[in-house]
């Protein structure tokens, strides 16, 4: 490890004449090194330590580490926009770090969230000192993979966000009142009164993408994805099982992995969108479970930027954690899976006794149907998954016990069950509304009743008096369940706050609450109906 000089500050100049700020950390001595940039709109500072080493630590390694506030962000002049000045921004801070004093002519990339952002709009003008790129936990779709999920709105995710940044540009700006306001909505979020954005953060992104609830071109125009297809970069993936965004990272990977001549390697761990560290929710998944990020990173850059023979290029470009066994398992690629169908079936009581609904790997000979109604006053509420906050895996078993949710609930297993891939529900659906809400969790069953979800899927159904097969896909996973454990799915039409609840139309604002509906919804499946879970089963 080599000695770090003090940290210093060091501004430069877009092609538009606005100036950026940014902290540069050099090793203490001779000689010339890559550049590893970060561009980010939470304060240079933090450096994305909520998940990452310190920049000391990587340019301990022989690294030149630049943390760049964004335009309009920090220190940093001109007006923020969310993703909208990243691409021409991104081109020429990274051709600025390659000529910076010590800097051997080559920049990576890395970060979360938006620094992950960053680095593909960045990739996206191609400047030809950018040499590979660390994305994690990134919308690749922002529609799809980010502001919404089987066509419903992630409210919580989304409007915790949007607040995040408002206040920090009420601060930026000095705007005392508006700081505080939104400060304390911050810590105390109001779900069904989000007019404080209307009030104090009418330019907010949010406004923009509740306007937009179908995939039209404002979405094409915004996404990474219309920007990348002419991109061949070397690129480390990083997503966590529980984080909202997992969808991007796993369909930015699948499209590198399909047409890239770069070498492509995806790391997913038992996580949330942060931290990444052993225990998500109420689940301690031991001490594997910890980040390996930073030093496979380090041998990435090592690999990629200066020509260092680390193995990496001949390892497993894949590589997942297997929850419940609670260690790293490698792949040549993503695991095609055996599927392996459970049915639904019940007595018509799902929603009221846990063992009227069952699943079983045979159809039953009988078509019935459950009913669930969903009020508006008292909706299901959102525990753990991917798309609440928290995130992560947490007991359910007070939810499954509500009679406006559906409980399907297999044997125990006779073996263990190991999943990985992409789990899908087949389900026969209508409701006495145009429009309504599936939300859909797979939970394991412990022998003392416990229930822990595994993973979840949602979707918006607005074609909803008709009763037809709907697929709502879930969030994928690996998992191992554990011999002697049970499956349980459960069916609800809510999950609030993770998503913007429906009423017969979303309710994102106090007026469309006044005037939400209670919903019907009726589930058939058997002989007529075979409604039925999808699982990515593999040995």
């Amino acid at each position: 490890m080599l000695k770090i000089l003090p940290k210093q500050t060091a501004s430069m100049y877009t092609r538009d004449g606005v100036r950026l700020d940014a902290d540069i950390y050099r090793p203490d001595t001779d000689g010339e090194f890559p550049v590893l940039l970060m561009r980010q709109p939470y304060g240079r500072a933090i450096a994305s330590t909520v998940v990452y080493a310190h920049p000391t630590w990587y340019a301990a390694h022989g690294y030149i580490v630049v943390i760049q506030d964004v335009r309009g962000r920090g220190t940093s002049e001109g007006e923020f926009k969310l993703f909208i000045s990243e691409i021409a921004d991104g081109e020429d801070t990274v051709n600025w770090a390659a000529k910076l004093l010590g800097s051997n002519g080559k920049v990576g990339m890395y970060g979360f969230s938006y620094q992950g952002m960053t680095q593909l709009y960045a990739a996206a003008a191609k400047p030809s000192a950018l040499t590979t790129i660390c994305p994690a936990m990134i919308g690749y779709d922002l529609y799809t993979d980010w502001a919404y999920e089987g066509g419903a709105f992630c409210l919580q995710t989304n409007l915790a966000w949007a607040i995040q940044l408002a206040t920090e540009t009420a601060r930026l700006q000095g705007n005392k009142t508006a700081y505080q306001a939104l400060f304390a909505a911050s810590r105390n979020l109001p779900l069904n009164n989000p007019e404080i954005l209307n009030n104090f953060a009418p330019e907010s992104f949010y406004h923009e993408w509740l306007a937009h609830p179908q995939p039209d071109a404002y979405w094409e125009q915004l996404s990474p994805k219309s920007h990348l297809q002419a991109v061949d970069l070397p690129m480390f993936h990083i997503g966590g099982w529980f984080d909202t965004y997992l969808r991007g990272t796993l369909h930015l990977y699948q499209d590198m992995a399909a047409r890239s001549t770069k070498p492509q390697h995806l790391l997913v761990g038992p996580w949330a969108h942060l931290p990444w560290g052993r225990k998500v929710g109420d689940i301690d998944f031991g001490t594997k479970a910890g980040s390996p990020v930073d030093k496979m990173q380090i041998r990435w850059f090592d690999q990629l930027l200066k020509g260092m023979d680390t193995g990496l290029l001949q390892e497993a470009p894949v590589c997942l954690f297997e929850m419940g066994s609670n260690f790293w398992r490698t792949f040549p690629n993503l695991p095609t899976q055996n599927q392996k169908s459970y049915f639904l079936s019940t007595t018509g009581l799902a929603s009221i006794r846990e063992d009227s609904g069952t699943l079983s790997t045979e159809i039953s000979t009988l078509s019935t149907t459950d009913v669930l109604v969903h009020d508006p006053w008292r909706p299901v509420p959102a525990v753990g998954g991917h798309a609440a906050i928290p995130a992560g895996v947490f007991e359910r078993s007070h939810i499954d016990c509500r009679s406006d949710v559906l409980t399907y609930t297999s044997e125990a297993l006779i073996e263990d069950l190991h999943l990985a891939g992409n789990v899908t529900l087949e389900i026969w659906s209508s409701a006495d509304q145009p429009s309504y809400d599936l939300c859909a969790v797979l939970s394991e069953i412990y022998p003392d009743g416990r229930v822990f979800n595994l993973t979840q899927g949602y979707m918006h159904c607005p074609d909803g008096v008709n009763n037809v097969s709907r697929k709502i896909q879930f969030q994928a996973t690996c998992v191992r369940i554990a011999k002697g454990n049970a499956l349980r799915l459960s069916l609800s039409a809510a999950c609030f706050p993770a998503y913007a609840m429906n009423g017969n139309g979303a309710v994102i604002s106090s007026d469309s609450l006044l005037n939400a509906q209670i919903i019907t919804v009726t589930v058939s499946c058997g002989a007529t109906h075979p409604s039925q879970i999808v699982l990515p089963v593999y040995l």
